[in-house]
């Protein structure tokens, strides 16, 4: 049994993965509260599945980019289970948590997170081979200049707030090809972090150990180098 853990941004997300099926599922809007929060509800989704802490096998988190705060909460809880239980951790980047939710669909695809201060951490993405591929690293950026970026047919999924919606409306009022996903596909959910990190666990020809987990971060002059 695999524990999914994403702690960050704002959302707190939670999945039990019995390697053919996502068997507890919980998400919710978190705000300056994963440090309350999370341990108890990992207890609770565990306790609910009709687990013990002694079932699980595997762990996987969300290594960011994203809140710094928010990821070494995350990260720390599950690097501390994984190395007092002796099992792997596989961390997975945020941005390709999002990506893995979304369903095939024709150009290109753009992911995106909170930041702050009217900010956005974004990634553009492209199907290939039946997934979504990364083009490059996660930009720190705000919405006109990801706006402005775009050279193709585009969807926009993850976490928009009202300047991104505006945004996104006013551009496709001026003809430039880019939508925004619908609200259930912009949810990202440790569902899909799990099949990511079971994905990896099957074609694995390494240990994943937990001490090689650690945060990916967007450094800025607000963020500790």
């Amino acid at each position: 049994m695999l524990l999914a853990i994403d702690t960050a941004t704002q959302n707190l997300s939670l999945a039990l993965h019995d390697g053919a099926a996502v068997r507890a599922e919980q998400t919710w809007f978190s705000p300056n509260m994963h440090t309350v929060q999370l341990a108890p509800a990992v207890r609770d989704l565990i306790t609910r599945a009709d687990l013990t802490m002694d079932d699980l096998t595997a762990l996987a988190v969300s290594t960011g980019p994203g809140s710094y705060t928010g990821l070494r909460i995350g990260v720390a809880l599950a690097k501390g289970l994984a190395a007092a239980r002796g099992i792997p951790l596989v961390g997975i980047p945020t941005l390709d948590i999002l990506a893995a939710g979304q369903p095939h669909f024709q150009g290109g695809l753009i992911a995106v997170a909170q930041a702050g201060r009217g900010r956005i951490i974004a990634a553009t993405y492209q199907w290939r081979k039946g997934h979504w591929k990364s083009r490059g690293e996660a930009q720190l950026l705000d919405w006109p200049t990801l706006i402005g970026s775009i050279d193709g047919a585009a969807i926009v999924t993850g976490e928009v707030d009202e300047t991104g919606r505006a945004t996104i409306n006013e551009a496709a009022a001026n003809d430039i090809p880019v939508t925004l996903a619908p609200g259930a596909f912009r949810l990202r959910r440790a569902g899909f972090l799990a099949e990511e990190a079971w994905d990896r666990l099957r074609d694995a020809t390494e240990a994943f150990p937990a001490a090689d987990v650690t945060p990916i971060y967007v450094k800025t002059k607000d963020i500790p180098a």
